[in-house]
Formats: structure tokens, sequence, C-alpha cells
């Protein structure tokens, strides 16, 4: 009887679920190379398709990829690195990660062509209850440990979360909370337009947990243009109803965002945040500060904290102190109620140097002398890391001009691979015995990510990592890198712009995201991106019309 009913139930989520996309994008999207590679062989050898049907013209799949190991390949031979042998395992490393890109979207692309979109549009549904469920689970785990309500003011644990919270909201991937945050950019956009008012919030909220102040503001600015020019009136309630939950979690739940996301701008613009003034301690308890230079906040605790008082002095006349209650008696004669020691050890920034920068201050100390930046331990760049990351790309460039056409080569300037080549641990681990660093990226790119990266985590910020694809592409494959990007593969969705709906405003929303991470190589928020577009093309595309006798 129970097996009957398993089967039934079964048979029913499969009538509306594509359950193998599903398994498929739970697992490649995992953050472990050890799940990824054998999923995606998997299904390459179940599914027994290998028309990948590249062409100039009216490509099936994104001529892009193959193009980008041809460059790598071209400079591997003029560049007669084939000599070096831990260079031809970096290429070879290399070539499987783009190889990886096409066999998945290749399945996304098979995947999209076999299925009814109502089915796919299910399963991406389902995919996106899982990420929130596991995102909250994430959550839990923090409520666990820190006994708060709030986790993202508490300060306890040596600041473990605090402003930091959000990091840990990694969701379903088990990736960085960057990769969670993105993921569900797509899916407020997604929502949004297919007016899917719970599943939208349900993103939003996912998308604020994880703390992300970039993707907070493309999102809002993304939102904005579909307020202004292509929603109906209950989208634009939506639309709303995002930026008040944007308000309220800013205001509310992560009020140290404020500062923090207006100090980090004020950095990129080389600019202080409040010029000519210095910041005024008042040595006051609230209770005796005026209302008049109190916020709203304050003077509802200044409220609630004098009539505590008072009732304590009416059962208390005489003015006894009940240590067990925590209440104690001020200098000045007024009664508190005693809390946390925000300044004891235990709320303060640990002085101790976390493991994973050990590797990092040892590898500076072995090599300051050829270091610029991070050779000199006090020197901090006057421009956050990701801006000085691309004015030295720009610098080298300009400096070797023969480099500028095809690039320094793969894995020599810019990339997810560069860094993980370098046996650090940058990115997953990598064989010590084929270690590589190209003087280069020796000098740029790592010396910049050690100087930031090997300091205390206040400086371990989005905006200070030199990630970057549009950095990576420019600097190892060159204009023709970038040219092959901007036609083969931006150009492989745009030319279809009449048929995206959603499709256009999450391709913004990506343009954007390019910027923050070496995305193609993290093999995991790309597939889910030309997944959307594929389905979007697909839906809205006009039919073919059929040959003469039918």
């Amino acid at each position: 009887m129970l097996t009957s009913k398993v089967i039934f139930y079964y048979n029913q989520i499969k009538s509306k679920v594509d359950l193998k996309l599903l398994t498929f994008l739970l697992l490649f999207l995992n953050v472990k190379l050890e799940i990824k590679i054998p999923v995606i062989i998997l299904f390459t050898l179940v599914q027994s398709n290998f028309k990948f049907g590249f062409s100039l013209k009216n490509s099936r799949l994104p001529l892009f990829y193959p193009l980008m190991i041809l460059i790598a390949v071209f400079n591997w031979l003029i560049g007669k690195n084939y000599t070096d042998v831990n260079y031809t395992v970096l290429l070879l490393t290399g070539i499987v990660f783009w190889a990886l890109c096409i066999l998945a979207i290749h399945q996304v692309k098979l995947t999209v062509e076999k299925n009814e979109p109502a089915i796919i549009h299910q399963t991406i549904l389902v995919f996106f209850i899982i990420n929130a469920v596991f995102s909250l689970g994430n959550l839990f785990v923090i409520f666990l440990e820190t006994h708060a309500i709030n986790p993202y003011t508490y300060q306890g644990l040596f600041q473990k979360y605090f402003i930091g919270t959000g990091d840990y909201v990694k969701g379903i991937t088990f990736d960085t909370s960057i990769t969670n945050a993105l993921l569900n950019a797509f899916g407020v956009i997604y929502f949004l337009t297919r007016k899917n008012a719970p599943m939208l919030l349900v993103c939003m909220a996912t998308l604020l947990l994880t703390g992300s102040n970039f993707l907070n503001i493309v999102v809002i600015f993304t939102l904005l243009l579909l307020f202004a020019f292509k929603t109906n009136r209950y989208q634009k309630s939506l639309v709303v109803i995002c930026i008040v939950f944007l308000a309220i979690f800013m205001a509310k739940i992560s009020p140290q965002n404020n500062k923090y996301a207006g100090e980090t701008i004020a950095h990129l613009f080389h600019k202080e945040l409040y010029p000519n003034k210095h910041p005024i301690i008042n040595p006051l308890p609230l209770t005796y500060r005026p209302d008049s230079i109190l916020n709203f906040e304050e003077r509802r605790q200044k409220k609630a904290m004098i009539f505590i008082d008072s009732m304590y002095v009416v059962n208390h006349p005489h003015g006894e102190i009940d240590p067990a209650k925590g209440i104690y008696k001020t200098e000045s004669g007024h009664f508190e109620i005693k809390g946390d020691d925000i300044n004891s050890a235990s709320f303060q920034s640990s002085t101790e140097t976390p493991d994973e920068q050990k590797p990092l201050i040892d590898f500076i100390e072995n090599h300051k002398h050829e270091l610029p930046i991070s050779g000199k331990p006090n020197d901090v760049p006057a421009l956050p890391g990701k801006v000085t990351g691309l004015i030295q790309t720009a610098s080298f460039l300009k400096e070797h001009l023969s480099r500028v056409a095809t690039g320094l080569g793969m894995g020599n300037f810019s990339s997810k691979l560069a860094f993980r080549a370098t046996g650090l641990g940058f990115a997953g681990g990598y064989p010590r015995q084929f270690v590589y660093i190209d003087h280069p990226f020796l000098v740029n790119h790592l010396d910049l990510y050690l100087n930031f990266f090997s300091k205390r985590s206040g400086f371990h910020s989005l905006t200070n990592s030199p990630y970057s694809v549009y950095d990576q592409l420019l600097a190892e494959y060159g204009l023709v890198g970038l040219f092959a990007f901007a036609v083969y593969y931006l150009g492989f969705f745009a030319r279809h712009y009449k048929a995206l709906t959603y499709g256009l405003p999450i391709l913004l929303v990506m343009l954007a995201a390019f910027f923050i991470e070496y995305w193609f190589e993290q093999l995991s928020v790309m597939i889910f991106f030309e997944l959307l577009l594929l389905l979007n093309i697909k839906e809205n595309e006009p039919l073919k019309p059929l040959p003469n006798g039918f």
C-alpha cells in the first residue's frame, strides 16, 4: 500500500517537474568539483548526443566557448610555453574547464529542446524553493550557535557573524554567498515577470539575507527600470514591496550595512564619508541625553529604560539591588539593567590569525622583495582592489602592446585558474608539483589580492578582490577575446531580444555581475543564467512555418 502511494506521488511529480533537470541543477551547481565533473560526465553519457551544432551563422550553442580554447592554444604556441611542463598542465586544466562549460550548456539546451516550457518553469520553481529552504537552514544553524534573535547585529563570538552573517547563507550550492545572492537576483526578476508574488518575495528575502550590497543595488536599479518601462500596475506594486523589504532589512535587520555601504562608495570615489567632521563620543548614558539629539529608536529605548527604572524604585523604595536580576546602581544613583558587555573580549574582532590566512602571510614573507604592494606591510592602496586591478591590467597592456590582441595567455594574469595554480588554496586545491605563477600575475593581481586578504577581515570585501570576467578576458585573451565574448556570447542571446521578457533584465544583471567574479570558471551561475535565457527564447520565438504539404 505504501509503495503504491509512493509510486503514485512520484508519477504526479514527474508529470509536472523534469526530475532529471532538477537533479542536474542541484548537483552541478554544487561547489565541489568532485561532484560537478562526475555529474556532467554521467549526464553526457546518458544523453548520448554529441551534436553541439557550432557554426559561424546561427550556431546552436555559443561559439564563444570553443574560441576561448583556440585563443589559449594559440597563445601557448606563439609564446613557446609548451617547453614548460607546469604551464602545459595549467593549460590543459583550463581547457577542461571550458569543455565543461560546453557540456553543461549542451545538456541545458537538450532539455529545453525536448521539454514543454511549462515543465521547465515548474522545475525552476522547485529549485528556488529548495534553495530557500537550505538558506533558511544556514540561518537556523547561526541562530543555534549565537542564541541571538538577530545575528546580523550580534557582536559576540569575536564578531564571527555580525555584518558578515550573510557570508554564511550559502544555499543549496554550498558555494559563496555571492553565488546564492546572484541566483536569487535572477529569481526576483524571473518571478516578477511571471507575476508569481510569493516566490518573488521568497527570492528577494533570500537575496537580502546574503547581505550582498552590490547585488542589492543592481537588482533595485533593474527593478526601477522595469517599473518605469515594462510592468503593469500589479507588478509595480510588487516592485514597491521589494524596495520596502530592502529598506526594512537595511534599517532594522542589518543597520550596520548602511554605514558599510556608504563607506565603500566613499572609498570607491576616494572621498571621506563625512568630510571635516570627527566622530562625537557622547559620554552620557542614554537616559540623560536630550530627546532632540536622539533618533526614533533611541527615544523608544530611553522611555523603556526610564519606565523600568521608575517601576524598580516604586517596588524597592529603599534602593535595594537585586543581583540575580542583573540590576545595579550607577555612581550617579541611577538604576540600570546589566546586559552584555560589548567591550569584553568576546565582542571584539579576534586578534588570532585565521588558518586560511597563514599561507598568504608566509608567502608574502618569502617573496616580499618581489611584491610591490603586499611586501610593504603598512601600505594600503588608496583605491579599492577592484579598481586597482583594472588599472594594473590596463597599465600592463599599455606597456606590452604585443599582448593586446590575444592577451598574456590562460592563467597568466587574471583568472580563477591563475589563483588556483599558486597552490595557496585559492578556489580549491592544486597539485603541489605543478604549481605555476607567471611573473606579471605575481607582481599585479596576486600581489594586490595578498595585500587585502592577508589583513583583518574588514579588508575582505568584494570591492577589494580583482576578480572580474571583463578583466580576465582582456588580460588573458586580449581584444580578440573581448570581441568573441561580445559577438559570440552576448550576441548569441541578444539577437533574440524581441523574444526576451525576463531574459533581457536578467542579462542586464549578469552584465553587472561580470565585474565581481570569474563566473565562467565557477561552473555554477552561468549554467542557470543560460537555462533561463534559452527557455525564454524558446517560449517566445515565433514558430517556424511548416514545409509545403503539411
